[in-house]
């Protein structure tokens, strides 16, 4: 899997223009079920603190997740009476589902979320979506672990919590701090080539969505945040924490197996202009030093032991030859698949190919060293013998490396230049689905996502409550893993309130 900012759909970021006056630049979701005492209180206060502080035009969208009290009335009546206040209702529970659905089909060109409990200052959204709008980043994330975050939370939510991200730093590799604070933002680019991929629908769909993000090279901005916790909270912690371990086994899994296509969704080099017309920049040259580095050193071992073998009942310069091929058709194999990220078996012929031809020059330059050695001496030492091959190896690995990079398997930049469009979003009357995500047929049936141009704030309003059926689209294999979130003040219900 390419990790480097390989071309790839998404466009070079750009600054979002003002738009016009009532034109929703930022879309907050707040995913719901079953608050029909919180979510007023929540809706006045964040619309109060989005009309006194955000310069550009908003939106709130409410989203139902088959509540079965009065939140759905609740939601219906706020919509009446604000402006700015949209719902729509699904027939199915799952946090991660509710904001596919809404995020896949607004026209907003900033897509954010929090919870229903608003733990979170407020005073931290712009902050947060300030980077999306300026084109530095593609996604931006509340941490509660960063060092200038100030928490207020009980020593099992803080344990549970620092564990499960050193979880997700030792298994995925992740680098983000904090996965699980209920307070993100993307750009609408950005989730229209992402979401396609995330497969989870309840509350680790945080999660996935930003490792990928992160495998792809995408940009993740981190705001530290005040958090107070709830503590009414009903989660289910042990259920949860296995559906989160599921889930990064599942991730782990697809990302080692190559089954993601993230190389499309990844930017170009450079978001100044001048940047892209840079010719032959490096791509990812420290992380295929490092990948190339391991998966020498252990060839170099597994040669080794393959020639001590062979020279149980062979000649040097027989055992030498047998264990570079076999060592050689496995090294290239394996750089192929984790050094340089070439996934399927396209072209792998050609390429086991191309690394005999680089074998055989390593062959030339080994055999060469141990003839000078048999000619300076007729009976030299097996640990001799050695020493001598692993410092002709090393000078191997050096071209070898050159020409994997440069001949084998070079960078295929003009294959991501053309793209297909698969997808039209009207935002004059967004659609919702919740169809199953279809990368785990990939590859062959995933189609090119499309380059999309910057983008825009659309004119028009939002279109009433839209009634949603998720049951329709779904094929079953959606799990619910919903949890009820309580105020962190159950009184708090002035809109003024600035907290």
């Amino acid at each position: 899997m390419r990790t480097d900012s390989s071309p790839g759909t998404l466009p070079a970021r750009e600054h979002l223009p003002a738009g016009d006056a009532g034109t929703p630049v930022l879309d907050v979701v707040i995913p719901v079920y079953n608050e029909e005492k919180d979510l007023q209180p929540c809706v006045l206060r964040l619309h109060e603190h989005l009309k006194r502080t955000f310069p550009y035009a908003f939106r709130i969208t409410i989203a139902d997740n088959a509540s079965i009290d009065t939140t759905p009335q609740v939601a219906a009546r706020l919509e009446s009476e604000i402006p700015e206040v949209k719902s729509f209702r699904l027939e199915q529970k799952g946090r991660g589902r509710a904001l596919r659905t809404v995020w896949s089909a607004s026209d907003a060109p900033i897509l954010a979320y929090m919870d229903v409990d608003l733990s979170t200052d407020l005073n931290a959204l712009l902050p947060l979506v300030a980077p999306l709008i300026s084109g530095h980043s593609d996604l931006a994330i509340g941490s509660r672990l960063a060092r200038s975050s100030r928490v207020v939370r009980g020593a099992k939510r803080e344990f549970i919590s620092r564990t499960y991200n050193l979880i997700l730093r030792g298994s995925l590799q992740a680098r983000f701090s904090d996965a699980q604070c209920g307070f993100k933002a993307i750009r609408r680019d950005v989730a229209q080539a992402l979401l396609p991929l995330v497969e989870d629908t309840g509350w680790f769909f945080d999660t996935e969505m930003l490792v990928l993000a992160e495998r792809a090279g995408l940009r993740i901005h981190e705001v530290p945040v005040d958090w107070v916790d709830d503590p009414n909270s009903t989660v289910h912690i042990v259920k949860t924490a296995t559906e989160d371990l599921k889930g990064v086994w599942r991730v782990g899994k697809a990302l080692a197996s190559g089954s993601l296509p993230l190389d499309r969704v990844t930017r170009p080099f450079g978001d100044d202009p001048r940047d892209r017309d840079i010719k032959d920049v490096p791509k990812g040259l420290a992380r295929q030093l490092v990948g190339f580095c391991v998966v020498g050193g252990l060839s170099t071992l597994f040669y080794l032991v393959l020639y001590s073998a062979f020279r149980q009942f062979s000649g040097s310069q027989i055992a030498n030859a047998l264990a570079l091929l076999v060592s050689a058709v496995a090294n290239t194999a394996a750089n192929r698949r984790l050094t340089f990220g070439v996934r399927g078996k396209g072209g792998a012929v050609r390429h086991q190919a191309q690394g005999l031809v680089v074998f055989a020059i390593g062959l030339a330059l080994t055999s060469g060293s141990l003839a000078a050695l048999n000619a300076a001496s007729s009976d030299p030492a097996h640990s001799t013998e050695l020493a001598v091959l692993v410092a002709a190896n090393l000078a191997a690995t050096v071209l070898r490396f050159l020409l994997f990079r440069a001949w084998v398997f070079p960078d295929r930049r003009d294959s991501a230049q053309d793209s297909t469009v698969v997808a039209v979003n009207t935002p004059s009357s967004p659609t919702y689905s919740t169809a199953t995500p279809q990368h785990a047929q990939y590859p062959g049936a995933y189609g090119p996502l499309p380059q999309r141009q910057q983008p825009q704030a659309h004119q028009g309003t939002y279109d009433t409550t839209t009634q949603f059926r998720a049951g329709e689209a779904a094929d079953g294999t959606w799990r619910d893993a919903t949890m009820q979130l309580q105020p962190v003040r159950p009184h708090d219900t002035d809109p003024r309130d600035a907290r």
